[in-house]
Order: C-alpha cells, then sequence, then structure tokens
C-alpha cells in the first residue's frame, strides 16, 4: 500500500461519482472514512498537507473522559468520552493500552473530599470499578519523585494512552484495504454546487511532489471533517465563524530525567489548573496549556511559545521537585490546536468539548469534540448524511473501525511485548514490517520502543511525501530523541533514502525543510515562524 507511484495511480482513479468524499485527515475525517467504506460507500478522503498533520498528531496522547471536565460539570461529555476508552481499549488492542493515573492529595479536607468524589464519579460513568487511595508511604515509595511539601497521599485511577499519529494512519490504512481511497498532500481549492445551489462535490488541487494538476470530483456527501480548519471551509458556503481555537502545548522529557511508573495529575501552583506528567514512548511527556490561539492558521504550523515553556516547567517542579527541571532538559516541544466551540467563555478550559454537525448548503461539517469520541462523531456526521446515501446508514448494526489482529506471526516469533508493540501500530501488516527489515534493523533505536525496521517499512510504503512526514508523524523520532535525531541521521538517510527514491539533491532540501520545521515548531525552544 502507497508504494512507489501509487498518487499517480489514485489519481488516475478520481474520476466519475462517489457516495461520500471526506475533507480532513485527521482522527474525525479517519473515523468518518472507516465507517464509510465499512457501510459499502464509495468513499474519498483527501488531506490538504499529510495524515494527521494538525490537531491528532500534536495531542495529549489520551484517551481519557477528561477528569477536569467534571470539575466543570461537563458530566455528558465525560459519561460519553469513558465509554468510548472502553470501547477502544478492547478493539483496538495494543494501539490503545491502559494507562494509570495518579492523583495527589494536598494536605486540605475540602480537596482530598472533592478528588474522593469524583473518582467514583468517573468510575461509575464508565461503568467500572477501578481506583484506589494510596497513603503518602505508598506514594513515595511508587513514584519518589512526587515529594511535595503538603502531600497527603494520592488516588489512584485508570484511563488509557496511544500514539495519536498512528492511530489515525492506522485508520485510513484499513480503510483503504477495506475498499476505500485516500490521498494527502491534496487540497480542496472550491466546493462544486448542484444547479439548485448544493454542495455536491470539492475541487482538489495535488500538493505534492508529483504536480497532478487540478481535478473536479463529484460526490453525493461532501463531509468537512478538518478541525481547525473547519471555519475555512465553511467559508466556501458563506457560513459565519463558529470555532474557537485553543493551543495547547507539551514538552517532552528523557524518561531517565523524570521516570514516571504511572501518569500523574498535576495542579498548577498559579492558577490550580490540571495538567498531566505522562509517561509516553519511551519519553515523559507535561502538558497541556489551554490558551486562545490567535495566529492566521496560513502563518505557519504551531509552536509553544516561551511562556508556555516556564508555564510547563512551573507545574512540573511544583508536583516533582526533585526532579528539578530545567529548560536544557527538555527534547522537544509541540503544540496542538483544539477547535472547539466559541460560547465566549472568559476562561478557554470552561468551553465546551462536546461536538456537533452542521449541514449548510448541503456541506456537512463535524467538529468539536474530542479525540477519543471519534466515532460517534464519525456516525452522527454520517446519519446526517444519510438522506442522500445509496443506503441510509443503520447505527444499531455495530461495524469495527480497527482490525482483529492475527494471533501469530511468521517464522516462529513469539508474541513478546516488544511484538505486541508492533502488532498494534501495524496490524496485519506487521509480518511484511519485520521480513522487510536488513540485518540488524529489527532492533530498538536506543532506549524507544522503535525497530530500525520501521523506517524502512514506513519510507517504503507509508505514503511519505517529505521528511518531517517520516520523522514527526510516522515513526516520531523526532520528537523522542535529541534535537530532531540528528545524531541519527546518517543511519536514517541510509535506510530511508533508497526505499523513497530520492537523490542526493532531494534528499538534502527534505533535511533542511525539516530541520527548519524543527527548529520553528518542536525544539526545546521554538522560534516559530517569521511573517
Amino acid at each position: 500500500m502507497w508504494e512507489k507511484g501509487w498518487r499517480q495511480s489514485v489519481w488516475k482513479e478520481l474520476g466519475g461519482n462517489w457516495d461520500v468524499i471526506v475533507i480532513g485527515g485527521g482522527i474525525t475525517g479517519a473515523g468518518v472514512f472507516r465507517r464509510a467504506v465499512a457501510e459499502g460507500y464509495k468513499t474519498l478522503l483527501v488531506e490538504a498537507t499529510d495524515f494527521s498533520f494538525g490537531t491528532s498528531s500534536r495531542s495529549s496522547k489520551l484517551v481519557h473522559g477528561g477528569f477536569r471536565y467534571l470539575r466543570n460539570k461537563q458530566f455528558d461529555v465525560t459519561r460519553e468520552s469513558v465509554r468510548e476508552r472502553e470501547w477502544m481499549l478492547k478493539e483496538a488492542k495494543n494501539l490503545v493500552t491502559p494507562l494509570g493515573f495518579i492523583m495527589p492529595c494536598p494536605d486540605k479536607f475540602k480537596v482530598s473530599s472533592q478528588f474522593a468524589i469524583g473518582v467514583v464519579i468517573y468510575d461509575l460513568l464508565a461503568p467500572k470499578w477501578q481506583h484506589s487511595f494510596f497513603t503518602k508511604r505508598k506514594v513515595l515509595r511508587i513514584c519518589p519523585q512526587i515529594d511535595k511539601p503538603d502531600l497527603k497521599g494520592a488516588f489512584l485511577y485508570y484511563d488509557a494512552e496511544m500514539d495519536d499519529a498512528r492511530l489515525v494512519n492506522h485508520i485510513i490504512r484499513e480503510g483503504v484495504a477495506a475498499g476505500g481511497t485516500a490521498i494527502n498532500y491534496c487540497k480542496v481549492e472550491k466546493l462544486l454546487r448542484d444547479q439548485s445551489g448544493s454542495v455536491c462535490g470539492v475541487q482538489i488541487n495535488d500538493q505534492g511532489s508529483s504536480e497532478l494538476g487540478e481535478l473536479e470530483i463529484k460526490s453525493a456527501v461532501v463531509i468537512n471533517a478538518t478541525g481547525p480548519w473547519s471555519d475555512e471551509v465553511r467559508a466556501h458556503v458563506n457560513a459565519p465563524a463558529r470555532l474557537r481555537r485553543l493551543r495547547g502545548s507539551h514538552l517532552i522529557f528523557p524518561r531517565e530525567k523524570l521516570p514516571l511508573p504511572f501518569a500523574v495529575t498535576l495542579l498548577h501552583p498559579r492558577d490550580g489548573r490540571a495538567m498531566f506528567g505522562i509517561p509516553w514512548e519511551g519519553t515523559t511527556m507535561i502538558g497541556t496549556t489551554d490558551l486562545d490561539h490567535s495566529a492566521p492558521l496560513s502563518k505557519g504550523e504551531p509552536f509553544t511559545t516561551q511562556q508556555e515553556i516556564d508555564y510547563i516547567l512551573e507545574a512540573g517542579n511544583a508536583t516533582f521537585p526533585s526532579a528539578s527541571l530545567k529548560r536544557q532538559d527538555i527534547l522537544s516541544s509541540f503544540a496542538g490546536l483544539r477547535p472547539v466551540i466559541n460560547t465566549g467563555a472568559s476562561d478557554p478550559s470552561k468551553e465546551s468539548r462536546a461536538h456537533v454537525v452542521w449541514e449548510e448548503d448541503g456541506l456537512i461539517t463535524v467538529t468539536g469534540g474530542k479525540l477519543t469520541t471519534f466515532r460517534i462523531m464519525a456516525e452522527e456526521a454520517l446519519l446526517k448524511a444519510s438522506a442522500k446515501l445509496p443506503h441510509p446508514i443503520d447505527l444499531n448494526v455495530r461495524k469495527r473501525y480497527f482490525d482483529p489482529l492475527p494471533e501469530t506471526l511468521s517464522q516462529g516469533r513469539v508474541l513478546s511485548s516488544e511484538f505486541a508493540y508492533l502488532l498494534g501500530r501495524y496490524g496485519s501488516e506487521t509480518d511484511d514490517l519485520l521480513n522487510c527489515a536488513k540485518e540488524g534493523e529489527n532492533q530498538p533505536i536506543g532506549n524507544l520502543p522503535n525497530l530500525w525496521s520501521e523506517i524502512r517499512w514506513t519510507a517504503r510504503t507509508g505514503g511519505v511525501e517529505h521528511l518531517d512526514d517520516l520523522l514527526l508523524r510516522r515513526v516520531r523520532l523526532g520528537m523522542l530523541l535529541p534535537d530532531g535525531a540528528s545524531a541519527l541521521m546518517n543511519r536514517i538517510r541510509a535506510i530511508a533514502q533508497p526505499e523513497l527514491g530520492w537523490d542526493d539533491a532531494k534528499w538534502q532540501l527534505e533535511e533542511k525543510r525539516y530541520r527548519e520545521i524543527f527548529e520553528h515548531s518542536y525544539s526545546p525552544s521554538p522560534t516559530g515562524f517569521a511573517d
């Protein structure tokens, strides 16, 4: 899938009429695509940049109910989310994995009581019963970094985590394997209208290296699932802007600097805002902020500001004083934009995380919500479109969004934790990935769970157009290793360049582009994009 020449092959098949065109290759678009294909609709997904380029590669890596939403009395959102979390844990095995959260309790009766009530409500909404209380002694034995002067004890509750970009990629690839068509770097320039003025298709422009030109494509239904870009697409039908873009930023540290056995809830000493320290992919991540993002989307990728870095470090050091976290300890940073419905709340964190589905001149937009609730959002969007589709969608019939994992691997490979990790991310392609490896490539990259063979397989079949696709979204070494993995670039090049079919000049251009993106938006001290 998506090997050399795949874009040209897909482009030739885009003519004719489609049942569903999905605009947007993030988690919501991927969910709509997967369910539409499962329904038997002729479905096309188009993404203006790379799959999962936006919010869906820059989340907090959590599949969760949003414990802090209970504080804002968003009970419906929390109930919906925790139940979707339980579904994903069962169906997306090894891709979505359980994650315990330690929530330190200060020596204040009122706060501790609120936490106690909160964890009970959180479990009952699932419903399940999987929380407990740790004494201060036990907290310090399990996680000695939480040596706060006012520590009374802690509650342990459970959510889940994943690799967001690979979750999206996994869903899209399985949708393609089931008969759908998806193409990245393909921008919708305008919406087509029928005689009544209703949206009936799209005009796309190839943004990839193939320079395939423009094409008009007709469809019974067009679904706008572009997240922070939703208002830009809605502007084509003269719909008023309704989104509030909120920036959430994170810092990533080496695991040895902050080795957490569980995720830890942080209450910021300045304003009491809940944040998290999360063990993720061999590193430790701390975030997130929640700020209005006023810069235009055309200005470049969002980045963590210097003020946000100070804010996150302050929260980390308040909860983990012995770690003494400093700027020089940061491996990388990243910032994502949450598309929330603007109600004008004075505090961005008070805005609801509920989703909406709108139909405007035939264009269906699904936006807001959370990564965790992508399935519900996808199904509601298709239900809204049902009258225009070849047959109505029946939501009483459950469809798989994740194929069952193979029970065995070839060549007598034992399903160890290492292979369980690969199975979750690559599913039925795991064997092919392992078999494509050259000598020494089925070995971990440093202390990370990634294998060198993932680079070869992804460069060969991953729909990679640019080096940042490979290192920031497919294998993610640019976020997990010092200086964007620069020390390993020679070996990465030796593996990836032949598979990508790039000559030396092309590689040098791509490496320069990647370094600029890293410095601007992912480095420990990002510079942002100039005007």
